[in-house]
């Protein structure tokens, strides 16, 4: 097991800048241990996190970091293990929802069990009662002062009768956790986020995290558990890493790269995750073409993606990425222009159209667009093979039962069996199955709209090594819509930016950084304004500048 007490290396905000941690240990687990019938999830898990830091609970999806989360929440009965909370012991024999209350823990989820339509006020008083007046009614001056003194110290931009639903996402997150904080007189309550910045864009969590790093640095205590192991890295002060239901690494006071966190999650130096540099199996012919396609927030747009090459879609909110792969699918048509399959004129009006032409698309919105989750994993796995696996009126269940085995194992899907519902499954293994069930039709195009939104790290370097080996073994086009510079650049050749509905930038992936490319996303001209932001971007001799004016 990995066990590091470091300090801070130059970038950033050092430890050494932040409020000393104290050494007071707000909360501790050891010799945790947890089974599921003959499955061992947990084994001889530990945990220690010291007053006044954000800690940050790491390991990829089947790790152990749930299970550990949910005994301590008292959803789930621990085999074994002691916890100590606040100098405190209590027995996991037992142990329940409202011992983990009493133990002064406090469970923020993604889900934040918020009431929209309410006040901020009332959803606060739906948790702690509301306070009476001598009367016997409602004492809503000393509830206002109350909720609006909570309002102030987590900086929320609302006032106490605002509702819930016309705050910002960053603002309801921050509601949730002074609400399960608005009985800790002492700040000596632990908060448990569970990925708290999965609904909100860059911008909202750095504020989000932003708040909480303040708060702990007036004393308060965060265990923090994200797929986002950039915005982690920017808050966490201390690391427990969890593989196969063991913990393999400590950190202290460290301030390890991603590249690190992902080597001690995996057992092994990951390279998927990084810039493939001038390695390419992108070839001369040319699979894809869009000529001056219009519709939507598009307009004029010129791209070709070519056998084996992996183009990325770079843009702002609303410049059209996800229309651009829509009309490849057959799901949205063009308004102007034409596209071009294989030098050939190509115009699906329908999805079926585009199946049977060799394309394939994985959506943004896996939840609602591509799963099943009442169906099993076999039963959404054969959806895109149907016709091969039906024969008089019925599915044949022996070969569609041995199809999904083999593409679990092929995929590396971890989930019970072939049986198991869809919605059993982590989100990167249900991503898996999405991605497993269109490949298994060696599609000569393949569209991916936000390919990982979602996925934890691990399954992110699964899903990468898939898109790079279709690419190189079939020779697939891949074209990737993402909002995910960092992902664009490590998976991609050649990448376009979208602006006023065209691409009004084009780059080697290879010869150029992810600032670069933040720079040419935030100055790429938005239809009918000026550009909204300017940003002063050296750029790389591989830019291209459609517009024809100098970059």
């Amino acid at each position: 097991m990995v066990s590091t007490t470091a300090q801070a290396a130059a970038g950033g905000t050092s430890p050494a800048a932040r409020r000393p941690a104290s050494e007071e240990m707000a909360l501790r687990v050891t010799g945790l241990n947890k089974s599921f019938g003959s499955v061992q999830v947990l084994t001889d898990a530990s945990l220690t996190v010291r007053r006044g830091t954000v800690h940050a609970l790491l390991g990829g999806n089947g790790s152990g970091k749930s299970t550990t989360i949910k005994i301590l929440a008292g959803v789930y009965q621990a085999d074994s293990g002691d916890l100590e909370v606040g100098g405190e012991s209590y027995g996991l024999d037992g142990y329940t929802p409202a011992t983990a209350e009493r133990a002064g823990l406090r469970f923020v989820h993604q889900d934040l069990g918020l009431f929209d339509d309410l006040s901020i006020e009332e959803n606060f008083a739906l948790d702690a009662g509301y306070p009476r007046n001598a009367a016997g009614g409602i004492d809503w001056k000393r509830l206002r002062q109350r909720v609006t003194e909570l309002i102030a110290a987590y900086e929320i931009q609302g006032g106490p009768r605002t509702p819930v639903n016309h705050l910002r996402a960053a603002d309801r997150t921050l509601v949730a956790i002074a609400r399960a904080l608005q009985d800790d007189e002492s700040g000596n309550r632990v908060v448990v986020l569970d990925e708290p910045t999965a609904s909100l864009g860059k911008k909202e969590s750095e504020e989000l995290l932003g708040h909480v790093r303040r708060r702990a640095d007036l004393g308060q205590t965060f265990v923090i558990v994200s797929h986002r192991l950039q915005e982690v890295l920017s808050v966490a002060q201390d690391f427990t890493i969890f593989r196969d239901g063991v913990v393999v690494g400590e950190l202290v006071d460290a301030r390890p790269t991603e590249d690190e966190i992902v080597a001690i999650m995996a057992g092994r130096a990951v390279a998927a995750l990084r810039p493939t540099g001038s390695i390419s199996h992108a070839t001369a012919q040319s699979v894809l073409e869009f000529r001056g396609v219009g519709g939507g927030a598009l307009d004029n747009v010129d791209l070709t993606v070519h056998r084996g090459e992996i183009v990325g879609v770079a843009g702002l909110a609303g410049s059209g990425r996800s229309t651009l792969l829509s009309m490849a699918f057959g799901a949205t048509q063009p308004t102007s222009g034409q596209m071009f399959l294989h030098g050939k004129p190509f115009a699906p009006r329908r999805i079926d159209e585009a199946m049977e032409a060799g394309i394939a698309l994985v959506p943004e919105d896996r939840g609602h667009e591509a799963a099943f989750p009442d169906l099993t994993t076999a039963e959404n796995l054969a959806m895109s093979v149907l016709q091969r696996l039906w024969r008089r009126g019925l599915i044949r269940r022996r070969e569609s039962r041995a199809n999904a085995e083999r593409l679990i194992a092929k995929f590396g899907i971890k989930v019970a069996g072939p049986d198991a519902l869809f919605s059993s499954m982590s989100g990167g293994n249900q991503q898996k199955v999405v991605l497993a069930r269109w490949l298994q039709r060696n599609p000569q195009v393949i569209l991916l709209d936000e390919p990982t939104q979602g996925v934890d790290v691990m399954s992110r370097v699964d899903i990468y090594t898939v898109i790079r080996e279709t690419a190189a073994e079939i020779g697939a086009c891949v074209l990737i819509a993402s909002s995910d510079l960092s992902e664009l650049h490590a998976l991609c050749d050649r990448i376009v930016v979208l602006g006023d509905g065209r691409v009004s930038q084009e780059v080697a992936a290879s010869e150029v950084s992810v600032d670069d490319l933040t720079g040419l996303v935030l100055k790429a001209p938005q239809a009918g304004h000026e550009p909204a932001v300017t940003v002063s971007v050296a750029p790389s001799p591989a830019v291209k500048n459609t517009e024809g004016s100098p970059t």
